[in-house]
């Protein structure tokens, strides 16, 4: 029976067929700036901000989208760090914003999307991010065009560094055990969309991240959180 993240897997599929990730006209930039640098060297709890336009849970957040203006508030509330979504069919996300985001701020920048094909972290490199997410229930489920180990392979020969995604306790241990540069700990379930946020403490209590950086991802609204 196909879930939420099954459909998002068949919609990236047909937006890459579409030809929305072909960048025509740009080079990848050859200057990086590391979000895992920026992580480690924080003053203070590290926090991704992120420009997110809609999402499949609550609908539309934003009807219009001034990058530069939500830049420039994220950077004077002590981020570390951007994710922009690019997805667009289920999040409204842009390439465009990728591109505003990096011509307005000099923070590291994520590409968050549904990424099947190398051809998706050649935009990502192309439009200005510094690090692009993975999700290892895609490659668990078969969705992407190559395994998990050659995707990063191929996201570092970029420059990019990778987030790659887990919210199960074996989606974990699998992620902690490759090359990827961060490890995200999703709170939400992209199979029914519910969101618990006890999820990264109970599989950190169970596990090791094997020295990696763990990010909490989904359901963080305020400072308590």
């Amino acid at each position: 029976m196909r879930d939420f993240l099954d459909t998002l897997a068949h919609s990236a599929r047909e937006t890459i067929q579409g030809g929305y990730y072909n960048v025509a006209g740009a080079t990848v930039a050859s200057f990086k700036i590391s979000l895992q640098k920026a992580i480690l060297e924080a003053m203070h709890t590290p926090v991704i901000a992120e420009i997110k336009p809609a999402s499949p849970s609550v609908g539309v957040i934003r009807k219009s989208v001034d990058v530069r203006s939500i830049v420039q508030g994220i950077e004077q509330g002590g981020a570390v760090g951007i994710s922009v979504l690019t997805e667009p069919k289920h999040f409204n996300g842009a390439l465009s914003s990728l591109a505003e985001a990096r011509k307005a701020s000099r923070l590291p920048i994520l590409m968050k999307d549904i990424i099947l094909s190398p051809l998706q972290l050649e935009a990502a490199a192309k439009l200005g991010a510094d690090a692009v997410l993975l999700i290892e229930a895609l490659f668990e489920r078969g969705y992407c065009e190559c395994t998990v180990e050659d995707m990063i392979a191929r996201a570092h020969a970029l420059g990019l560094e990778v987030l790659l995604e887990a919210h199960t306790e074996a989606e974990f241990r699998s992620a902690a055990k490759t090359l990827a540069d961060l490890v995200g700990i999703n709170n939400r379930d992209l199979a029914t969309l519910k969101v618990d946020l006890n999820t990264t403490k109970e599989i950190l209590q169970r596990n090791h991240a094997e020295g990696k950086i763990v990010v909490s991802e989904s359901g963080i609204t305020t400072p308590a959180d």
